[in-house]
C-alpha cells in the first residue's frame, strides 16, 4: 500500500469511527480490507480508495469500518468489573435510587454482547433484592453484524468456555447445535442499539444514566476523540453515576468529567464540579453573541 492510499483511509477511519491508526498499522489496513476489496469486486486497496474517492458508498463505507473494528470480548472479562459491580456498584446505585427504584446502565462497544449479558445474568442472581425494581441495560455497537449476533445470544463452545462459570452456564444456557444459546429471559434483560461513540449520546435517547461500561476500546482512541467521548458520557449521566473503563484505560491527563475513586482500578466517578462541554449540536444552536451578530470581532 502507498502512502497516499494510507493516509486516506486512516483519515476515511478516523472520521468515520473515531480509530486512530499509524503508519506501523498499515498492515492491518491490508490484511482486514483485502477481503472488503475481494467482495466488492475491486483487485486492490488502490481501486477500493478510488471508488471511496470517486462517490459515497454507505453499504462499502459500513463493510470497512466493520472490518476494521476489534471485537474481542468474553463472558465476565476480566472479572474484578463485574466483582464489584456485585459488591459495591449495585448497592451503592440501590441506596443511591432507592426512591425512584430505578437504575440505568449503558454497555458501549458492547461487540457480541458477553458484557451486557454478563451483567444482565448478575442482576438476575440478585433479583431478590432487586423485587420492584426497574433496570434497564442498554448495550451498543458501531457494528451492525455484531448487533445481529447479539440479538441471537448464541455463542460457540469456545466462547462460552471463555469465562462462563459453569453454574451460570447451566442456569441460562441451552445446547444449541455446535454451541450454546442464551435464554429469552437474559436476552429480554438488554436493548441492543447501532450507536457510534463520535456521535451525542442524546441522540439515541441516552440520558439519566447510572453506570456506563465502555471497556477496552477507548486504547483505539486518540486524546482529542477520548475527551470528546467523556464528555458526551458525562452528559449523559446523572450526578452521582460510574464510570467503568478496561484496566489500560484512564481518565487521567485527558478529562476531568470524571475523577478517581480511591483504590479502584478502572473505575470512576462523575466529577460534579468538571465544566462539562456542550454537544455540537447544542454549540451551534447558541445563539451568537452580540458583538458576532452584529459582524464584529471581539
Amino acid at each position: 500500500m502507498n502512502s497516499t492510499d494510507f493516509e486516506f483511509l486512516r483519515d476515511f477511519l478516523y472520521q468515520r469511527s473515531g480509530l486512530a491508526l499509524t503508519p506501523d498499522k498499515s498492515y492491518l489496513l491490508e490484511s482486514r480490507l483485502a477481503p472488503v476489496a475481494r467482495k466488492a469486486r475491486l483487485v486492490s486497496l488502490s481501486e477500493l480508495v478510488a471508488q471511496l474517492r470517486q462517490r459515497a458508498d454507505e453499504a462499502l463505507t459500513i463493510q470497512i469500518v466493520e472490518a476494521m473494528t476489534t471485537n474481542e470480548t468474553l463472558f465476565f472479562r476480566d472479572r474484578w468489573p463485574f466483582e464489584r459491580f456485585t459488591s459495591m456498584i449495585l448497592p451503592t446505585l440501590m441506596e443511591q435510587n432507592r426512591a425512584t427504584r430505578r437504575i440505568r446502565i449503558w454497555c458501549a462497544a458492547c461487540s457480541s454482547g458477553q458484557e451486557p449479558y454478563s451483567l444482565a445474568m448478575l442482576l438476575t442472581e440478585a433479583s431478590a433484592k432487586l423485587a420492584g425494581w426497574t433496570v434497564e441495560i442498554i448495550a451498543t455497537d458501531i457494528s451492525e453484524e455484531m448487533l445481529a449476533r447479539c440479538h441471537k445470544g448464541w455463542y460457540s463452545t469456545f466462547e462460552v468456555q471463555r469465562g462462563l462459570p459453569a453454574d451460570l452456564q447451566k442456569k441460562y444456557f441451552t445446547k444449541d447445535g455446535d454451541g450454546w444459546v442464551i435464554s429469552e429471559k437474559i436476552r429480554n434483560m438488554v436493548k441492543f442499539r447501532n450507536f457510534n461513540l463520535l456521535q451525542d449520546p442524546a441522540s439515541i435517547g441516552l440520558h439519566g444514566l447510572d453506570l456506563i461500561f465502555c471497556r477496552n476500546v477507548l486504547i483505539y482512541f486518540d486524546e482529542a476523540t477520548r475527551k470528546t467521548v467523556f464528555a458526551g458520557m458525562a452528559r449523559a449521566m446523572k450526578a452521582n453515576g460510574y464510570l467503568c473503563l478496561g484496566g489500560a484505560e484512564t481518565v487521567i491527563g485527558i478529562s476531568d468529567a470524571f475523577r478517581i475513586l480511591p483504590g479502584e482500578r478502572g473505575l470512576f466517578a462523575i466529577n460534579t464540579q468538571a465544566s462539562i462541554p456542550p454537544s455540537a449540536a447544542a454549540a451551534r444552536a447558541t445563539p451568537a453573541p452580540a458583538f458576532a451578530a452584529a459582524g464584529l470581532r471581539p
